[in-house]
């Protein structure tokens, strides 16, 4: 089964905006199943919102976009990395290549 990469996003963020340019043909590139969790999106987000707490219990920390890759989006899920904030292809690339390989 292929890693999950969720995007926590927000609709209003220029930076997540901008970055989903490429971050999803990227993490496909890398073989991994992308999803998109927009805050705003409150079905899907309710649906992940477990995995993100675990990593940011009280939401503190994170940053727009947070990337959390997942083994599965099931309840075993174990979150195996993260990728935090706006960046370049090249770094995403290098960057979600680091935690999947």
């Amino acid at each position: 089964m292929p890693n999950s990469i969720l995007k926590f996003s927000s609709a209003d963020c220029g930076t997540c905006h901008r970055m989903s340019h490429y971050d999803q043909a990227v993490s496909e590139e890398l073989g991994c199943v992308f999803i998109d969790v927009q805050m705003q999106d409150t079905s899907t987000y309710v649906k992940y919102r477990k995995i993100l707490l675990k990593q940011y219990p009280k939401k503190v920390g994170m940053g727009w976009p947070t990337y959390l890759v997942v083994d599965n989006t099931n309840d075993e899920f174990k979150i195996l990395g993260e990728i935090k904030g706006g960046m370049s292809k090249g770094d995403f690339r290098d960057k979600l290549s680091l935690i999947v390989n």
